[in-house]
């Protein structure tokens, strides 16, 4: 059932250009499905829809939320999808399965004041006020997932640019444009940034070709480093560090930027989603907003009785 699994994913690298963070959730999802079989005696090659069914009782049994159930009958639908075209399998015993589907909630996100006391924190907390400063500001400037950030190529802000090139999901390529305090914070960084490089380079260590470089595996700062960074700075910008994660920034900045008068399309565009309905979920955001400033200011407004 390994093989199975392998081929899958490779299929996906090779063929849909999958994100490493998607092939790993796959890759999580199908061999926790393969050993749960393997422990029933049961193969990918013969299993039968009531098993694919039980599976799920099992996990709803073990108490995984309705989203993680949901993304694993889709990695299971799409791995007998792959079965079918390769000829392995004759049916596909998962696809007339409904699944839970997924709750919508709306995206946690953060006042303006926040994102000001967050920047604040970057510029004047830790060691390392300039790398951080520029995650912050070019995080918010431009609203890039957490993996485009950290990996995003030097070569990307050389010369000071108006915008940068960002590679998302699927290797699928747009253009940000920058904020001013963004380019400066660019600018502030990289003169650090090359000199370390070249202290590196005289001890003959190679070159790196990332804006936020590390002598880990990657290469660059990691996910996991960059999540503890904006924890850091959320208490000493005196912000409950669970209110604060680098997606809430980029939710910060397309509901700031939607508040602002900005046309939903340019915002979809700046965010890299293939499609507007994602991105139609900060009108959301923005009339609950709306809504609170009404029944907490409009003097018409009452609660029991009383102005609210």
């Amino acid at each position: 059932m390994l093989h199975w699994v392998q081929a899958f994913l490779e299929a996906q690298a090779a063929e849909l250009d999958a994100a490493t963070n998607t092939q790993l959730a796959y890759a999580r999802d199908l061999k926790d499905f393969a050993g749960w079989l393997e422990r029933r005696n049961h193969h990918f090659a013969t299993l039968m829809q009531d098993q694919v069914e039980d599976y799920l009782i099992a996990c709803e049994a073990e108490g995984l939320a309705q989203s993680t159930r949901a993304r694993r009958l889709s990695a299971i639908k799409q791995l007998y999808r792959f079965a079918f075209e390769e000829g392995w399998r004759e049916d596909n015993p998962a696809i007339q399965i409904r699944g839970p589907g997924k709750t919508k909630k709306l995206p946690k996100t953060l006042s303006v004041d926040d994102v000001d006391k967050l920047l604040h924190a970057a510029r004047t907390h830790g060691r390392e006020v300039a790398r951080n400063t520029c995650l912050m500001e070019l995080l918010y400037a431009t609203g890039m997932r957490v993996t485009e950030l950290v990996s995003l190529p030097v070569a990307a802000v050389r010369g000071d640019p108006q915008m940068v090139l960002v590679r998302g999901k699927g290797g699928k390529e747009r253009m940000v444009p920058l904020s001013d305090p963004a380019r400066a914070a660019i600018t502030d960084w990289l003169i650090e940034r090359d000199n370390a490089e070249e202290l590196a380079r005289r001890k003959g260590q190679l070159a790196s070709k990332f804006l936020f470089p590390s002598r880990g595996k990657d290469g660059h700062l990691t996910r996991h480093r960059f999540f503890m960074l904006i924890k850091e700075l959320a208490v000493a910008s005196g912000i409950s560090p669970a209110s604060v994660t680098p997606h809430t920034l980029r939710h910060a900045f397309a509901t700031h930027l939607l508040e602002g008068g900005a046309d939903l399309r340019v915002i979809q565009t700046m965010l890299g989603h293939a499609d507007l309905a994602t991105t139609e979920i900060y009108t959301h955001v923005v009339d609950e907003r709306l809504k609170s400033l009404v029944l907490e200011h409009h003097p018409l407004a009452r609660k029991s009785g009383k102005t609210t």
